[in-house]
C-alpha cells in the first residue's frame, strides 16, 4: 500500500477541493465544478457498491487495464467514461450547490474508508477495471482524483 496515495485519497484531495468555486473553469472537458465533484462522489459510490454497473470491458482486456492501474501512468485529458456507464449527455447535478456536493463527496470517501477497513478482503466491481480490492481502489481513486483536480487547475 502506498501510504502517500492513501492519504491523498482519504484526506488531502478534500483539502485541495476547498479551493474549488462554483465558477471555477475546467481547462478541458464538459463538466462544470459541481458536476465534477458529483462525478467523483459517484466514483466512490461505485467502489462501495452504492452504485452498480455491469462490467463493460471484455474479460480478455482486463489484464491490460489492470496493468495501467498498477502503473504510474495518469489518465489522459478528455478521457471519457463509457457511455453505458455515464450516458450520452453531460452529467446532471443532484445537489443544491457545490458546497453540498463537496460534503456528499466527503461522506462517500468516509464510507469507502470504513467499508474496506471493516472487511479487509473485500473486492468490488468497477465497470471498466473489473474486481478491485482496497489497494487497487486507492490507486484508481488516486488517478481519478488527480485527473479531475488537474482538469480544474487545482494541481499542476
Amino acid at each position: 500500500m502506498d501510504e502517500d496515495k492513501k492519504r491523498f485519497v482519504e484526506e488531502e484531495a478534500l483539502k485541495i477541493l476547498d479551493n474549488l468555486q462554483e465558477n471555477s473553469a475546467a481547462i478541458w472537458g464538459k463538466m462544470n465544478a459541481q458536476q465534477m465533484v458529483e462525478h467523483m462522489k459517484g466514483f466512490f459510490d461505485v467502489s462501495t457498491q452504492k452504485l452498480k454497473f455491469d462490467l463493460v470491458t471484455p474479460e480478455e482486456q482486463l489484464p491490460a487495464y489492470k496493468a495501467f492501474l498498477l502503473s504510474d501512468k495518469a489518465f489522459r485529458e478528455n478521457t471519457a467514461a463509457p457511455l453505458s456507464v455515464i450516458g450520452p449527455d453531460t452529467l446532471p447535478v443532484h445537489y443544491a450547490n457545490l458546497e453540498v456536493a463537496k460534503e456528499k463527496l466527503r461522506k462517500s470517501i468516509l464510507e469507502f474508508k470504513n467499508q474496506f477497513s471493516e472487511t479487509k478482503d473485500l473486492t468490488t466491481l468497477h465497470p471498466v477495471f473489473g474486481w478491485l480490492n482496497y489497494d487497487e481502489w486507492i490507486l484508481l481513486h488516486y488517478k481519478h482524483l488527480q485527473h479531475h483536480l488537474k482538469q480544474f487547475s487545482l494541481l499542476s
